[in-house]
């Protein structure tokens, strides 16, 4: 089995050494293959094809292992792999999944127990705990509505605010949203990409750390007395919204919902409405690892920042943080005194990436001091630490990129997985992975990025 383990809880892999076997082995094996099956292909030395990948609208996985890359898909989308010339074989098939909509509240309610597959919060548990933190802690917590999600913002239902936390032990002027802040700024979001679940779960867990633990934890302590820290812990509302009505097995929505662009899309695990979020702002937009197929995860919409998420979320960026790098050239760096860290977490590649994403053969002009950040991180952490293209795959029109291109903001990309073999990898661990395995190996990754918000540029 590849390190990529299962994406679905319960799912067993079905390894084959053939090329592309299309059904699984003859002995027992589950769950069955059926035509509704999701099937993960580990495609031989595909690192150099990725950019074709891509154009041909697979749904290229968030994972690499060497030279080979991963592939989520039906069982028609193996004969295409064979047919385009590539090769490998079946790593794992998954259980077809139950789409029928769970008994969830309608969005708006507010009930912080709200919970699906074994635990994970939806995100009107989400914005409850928003709530109720700033309710307990008012000395430390303040709200902000930055904008709607596409559904909302069409008068759909099931749409939703876009919401974010800041968290500090509060002065006058704190929290506000003025890019000329007194204290630096560290930002961390989370379920851009929606089915990416953990992501989610770490930033809830990063919320209670610190809040509870102003006064008692000298480390938390001092980090909220001298920096604002932020949190979007839902990017997406929308497409977790999809995710979560899958209950005990979540619907791998990747992108938003938006349905504009077209929407005669099957609704499996690799055709689905909407826009990825993560390949739509307006830095390098449409070069790199995209697809113009309305249908494919990596469809990175009709324009730049075409998306309501992205420019609403954007629009929060500026209104935190000074526009500092001023050059118009991939390699004008911002000033060594610039402050602020934005970190974007994603899932499962185990690997902390940095700007630029779109490109790794181009380096920024503050290359150095990213990479030792970086370096530092993956030490934490256990993961690898390089240019998106240097360990996985280019990718354009990335919130990292963007927030380094226009503010000049130390920006990484953290992909929270597992490449320890522990069983707890893939889009929908289970849930009892979060406390035991996660949690503890992002918590000191996260301290040490927020302690680094005053002078990242000054790290070697």
């Amino acid at each position: 089995m590849s390190r990529y383990r299962a994406l679905i809880t319960g799912g067993i892999a079905a390894a084959a050494a053939a090329a592309f076997v299309l059904a699984p082995p003859s002995t027992t094996v589950q769950p069955t293959a059926t035509d509704a099956s999701t099937y993960v292909y580990r495609v031989t030395n595909a690192a150099t094809a990725a950019e074709t990948l891509f154009k041909d609208g697979f749904d290229v996985l968030e994972q690499r292992d060497g030279n080979d890359l991963f592939v989520l898909g039906t069982q028609k989308d193996g004969a295409r792999l064979k047919a385009a010339g590539f090769t490998g074989s079946l790593d794992q098939v998954l259980p077809a999944q139950d789409f029928a909509p769970q008994p969830l509240a309608e969005a708006g309610v507010q009930d912080v127990n709200e919970t699906y597959d074994g635990g994970y919060h939806t995100v009107n548990a989400h914005y409850s705990h928003l709530d109720l933190v700033a309710q307990q802690h008012p000395d430390l917590v303040a709200n902000v509505t930055y904008g709607q999600s596409w559904r909302k913002s069409r008068g759909l239902a099931n749409g939703y605010d876009l919401r974010a936390i800041c968290i500090t032990k509060k002065q006058t002027g704190d929290c506000a949203l003025n890019p000329n802040s007194a204290k630096p700024r560290f930002f961390l979001m989370s379920q851009i990409h929606a089915r990416e679940i953990t992501t989610g779960d770490v930033s809830w867990r990063w919320i209670d750390y610190l809040v509870n633990g102003y006064g008692t934890d000298s480390t938390v302590t001092s980090l909220l007395n001298s920096t604002e820290v932020w949190i979007v812990p839902i990017m997406n509302p929308d497409g977790v919204d999809v995710v979560q009505r899958g209950g005990n097995t979540p619907i791998l929505q990747r992108k938003n919902v938006d349905n504009t662009n077209g929407g005669n899309c099957s609704g499996n695990g690799s055709s689905q409405v909407g826009v990825d979020l993560n390949r739509n702002a307006n830095t390098h937009w449409d070069t790199t690892g995209v697809s113009h197929n309305v249908c494919d995860q990596t469809y990175d919409g009709p324009r730049a920042d075409s998306e309501i998420e992205n420019t609403a979320l954007e629009g929060l960026f500026r209104n935190l943080f000074p526009a500092r790098r001023t050059g118009t050239g991939n390699s004008d760096p911002a000033p060594a005194d610039t402050k602020g860290v934005m970190i974007s977490m994603h899932s499962d590649a185990s690997m902390v990436l940095f700007p630029w994403q779109y490109n790794a053969n181009v380096h920024t002009g503050n290359d150095k001091p990213l990479r030792a950040m970086a370096k530092q991180m993956g030490t934490i952490t256990g993961y690898q630490s390089g240019q998106a293209g240097e360990i996985l795959y280019n990718a354009s029109g990335g919130t990292d990129d963007w927030t380094y291109d226009k503010l000049g903001v130390a920006s990484f990309t953290i992909e929270v997985g597992d490449n320890t073999g522990r069983g707890c990898g893939g889009f929908t661990p289970r849930f009892t992975c979060q406390a035991s395995f996660f949690w503890p190996k992002m918590r000191p990754a996260l301290v040490y990025a927020a302690q680094h918000a005053p002078s990242p540029y000054t790290t070697s």
